[in-house]
């Protein structure tokens, strides 16, 4: 484990794993190094890259300095990870991960190729929105300290069926998910104005203008299909594909081949 200062003097954990060009992975909402997609995943990569892992503001081994501006601030502390990284790399999103990165490129972050998957951006009917409140509510738990509600506040919102989220209160992992919660503020402020079931403004990411593939999976839902297609149609230099057989959940090996092939594209 490596750590890097961002900006506001956070200090940014992560690991690095390869050889090859840099490549970053921004996690989504209550992943981390240790406990999500993004190791299995640098593993599978490490033949072809150098991949970078970290802990977003707030996760594992990183620290939490208040963020006022939390999109802002995680901007740069991805920015930090690029920094320690040579100064400029490939960057692979997913989830809230990808709507951070999408960001970051278009605010002049220095990535040199951007790959997507699922940023869940609800951009029609075949949704229905994130509530208008649901985000002062869910700050509201955190300040009373009910981190088991806000767990299960946002299983509900993303659609994780009622009897699953009974079950996972009784796993190991549910500790390492409420240990994080109060870090789903930071995953809301990146995707909240994309979940309006309205259609995606058409400049809103114009200085995002690396190559850039947006990838979604052959089973995953309608509206997050959806959303990832409508995304790349707003980007200025985009492509699209979809990944057959894929769900929201990150099959590391299924994401190497089509990873290589837009990275290492000449």
């Amino acid at each position: 484990m490596e750590t890097v200062r961002s900006r506001d003097g956070t200090s940014i954990a992560y690991s690095r794993v390869g050889t090859g060009p840099a490549l970053v992975f921004v996690d989504g909402a209550l992943c981390y190094r240790a406990s999500g997609p993004s190791s299995p995943l640098a593993e599978q990569l490490a033949n072809h890259f150098t991949v970078f892992t970290y802990d977003r503001r707030g996760r594992g081994e990183s620290g939490n300095n208040a963020a006022a501006d939390s999109v802002a601030r995680e901007i740069e502390d991805l920015e930090a990870v690029i920094a320690a990284a040579g100064g400029s790399a490939f960057v692979y999103g997913v989830s809230s991960g990808a709507a951070l990165a999408v960001e970051a490129a278009h605010r002049g972050v220095s990535i040199s190729r951007l790959a997507l998957y699922e940023p869940p951006f609800i951009v029609d009917s075949t949704r229905d929105p994130m509530p208008p409140d649901f985000l002062a509510r869910l700050n509201t738990a955190l300040e009373q300290g009910r981190r088991g509600d806000v767990v299960k506040m946002f299983m509900k919102l993303v659609q994780v069926p009622a009897a699953i989220i009974v079950m996972m209160r009784f796993m190991p992992a549910w500790s390492k998910l409420t240990a994080i919660a109060h870090t789903l503020p930071y995953d809301l402020a990146c995707v909240k104005d994309y979940q309006t079931g309205k259609p995606l403004p058409r400049s809103r990411w114009s200085g995002a203008t690396s190559p850039t593939l947006v990838m979604d999976g052959g089973k995953s839902p309608v509206w997050l299909r959806n959303g990832a297609r409508a995304l790349s149609e707003v980007l200025p230099n985009a492509s699209y594909r979809t990944l057959p057989g894929q769900t929201h959940m990150i099959n590391a090996k299924a994401h190497v081949a089509p990873l290589v092939e837009f990275l290492r594209a000449v």
